[in-house]
């Protein structure tokens, strides 16, 4: 079987903790991606959750920025809630 090398670019502290991670569980990285590359082609699709957080939609992050600018300029109406304990 030919051999193909790819080569992509993740920030250093992510793959430090991917990493550890690999080395807990006692695998390297290039298992870890064989084993991820094995399963898709396999099961034809991602095999976990890929979706859109809506806390980060367009929208409320405008309403997020709105709130920031009133607290910075001080015209934010802030409500102090109580905590609830949950069991």
């Amino acid at each position: 079987m030919a051999q193909a090398m790819i080569n992509f670019r993740m920030d250093a502290d992510e793959k430090t903790s991917f990493e550890n991670i690999c080395d807990q569980l006692g695998i390297s990285i290039t298992a870890a991606f064989k084993m991820f590359t094995k399963k898709v082609i396999r099961e034809k699709r991602i095999p976990f959750d890929v979706s859109i957080d809506p806390f980060y939609s367009e929208s409320n992050m405008r309403h997020l920025s709105k709130i920031v600018s009133e607290v910075d300029s001080g015209t934010a109406v802030l409500t102090e809630h109580e905590l609830i304990e949950a069991d």
